[in-house]
């Protein structure tokens, strides 16, 4: 990649949330526990979905790949900041960005898709009760997931594509903790144009899309349960859709966030924070908020735990007498 002044790009330097030293250990710690709990959360969700049969169904097929991704879309950023602040180095390669870059596009794109999937899921759940597991057979939930991972790779790999030709000057500071396209574009000194159309194009494609499609699935589920006559019958469906819903609203308001404020002030620690959220806090939060009002996956992790400890061999020693 040749910039402006004719010097080979090789680094980047990520300043990060704050360059006072005093406050890096607090940072460190913050991220590296939010981090732990993202990975363990998610992990025990997949682990109660794959242990429990009766949780084989297209609901928490969706829930377990949604979780497999969030912990691939955290372990694209916080990894490499917590190792950057233990070194007290603020270096990323150029490969290194635009791979972060990919990956970070790719996850983010994923979870748009999976949970535009979910909503159409309780849509068929609560609209078509009688039809549910003939709609929703187990060929096209894998056909749904897969269709999700191409669209997403290939909307990764153009944007990606696209950063290649940009070209930079003597300004390689990202004020940000992560290396994001938004950012990398700013920084660039040639003409930018055609990666923010593509860029603004592809968001208002992917991003909008899907979030109409949801809009659309849940307007039919209100109108479902709306004429519903059994009061038991109404909680019952409300229930089935107020954690996605509360997922669905708190991924979308934090990056809707993300961008607004980076187009409306160009404040570039404001943007950091709320890039926090959807990158870090939501997918946190999601296992937290399909499991705490969720029967099934809590009965399906005591009874796996209960099952490994019954389980466990019990080793006799026999004393000899003398």
């Amino acid at each position: 990649m040749e910039p402006g002044n004719g010097t080979q790009i090789s680094e980047f330097l990520l300043l990060g949330f704050s360059e006072e030293p005093e406050l890096q250990p607090l940072i460190f710690g913050l991220f590296l526990s939010m981090y732990l709990i993202t990975v363990l959360g998610n992990l025990l969700i997949i682990l109660a979905v794959s242990s429990d049969s009766h949780l084989h169904t297209p609901m928490y097929f969706f829930l377990s790949n949604l979780s497999l991704v969030d912990i691939c879309f955290t372990s694209t950023t916080v990894p490499k900041m917590l190792v950057n602040i233990q070194t007290q180095s603020k270096v990323i390669t150029y490969e290194g960005c635009i791979t972060q870059i990919y990956f970070l596009i790719l996850f983010a794109v994923l979870d748009v898709f999976l949970l535009t999937v979910m909503a159409y899921d309780r849509f068929v759940a609560i609209c078509h009760p009688l039809n549910y597991m003939v709609i929703m057979n187990p060929r096209l939930c894998r056909l749904l997931v897969l269709m999700c991972w191409i669209m997403s790779v290939l909307n990764s790999l153009l944007q990606s594509l696209m950063a290649l030709r940009l070209s930079f000057c003597e300004d390689l500071e990202i004020r940000h903790f992560i290396c994001e396209l938004n950012q990398m574009i700013q920084l660039a000194c040639s003409d930018t144009f055609l990666n923010k159309v593509v860029m603004y194009f592809t968001a208002l494609l992917l991003g909008g899309g899907p979030f109409a499609g949801i809009i659309y699935s849940y307007s039919k589920i209100v109108s479902c349960i709306h004429g519903m006559s059994s009061v038991q019958g109404k909680y019952k469906a409300f229930s089935a859709c107020a954690s996605h819903l509360l997922v669905v609203s708190l991924f979308y308001c934090t990056m809707l966030g993300v961008y607004l404020s980076s187009a409306a002030t160009h404040n570039a620690h404001s943007c950091a924070i709320a890039s926090v959220m959807y990158t870090v806090v939501t997918p946190m939060l999601n296992p937290f908020i399909y499991s705490l009002r969720n029967k099934d996956i809590k009965q399906a992790l005591k009874a796996f735990f209960v099952k490994e400890t019954t389980n466990r061999p019990v080793v006799l020693t026999l004393k000899t007498c003398p």
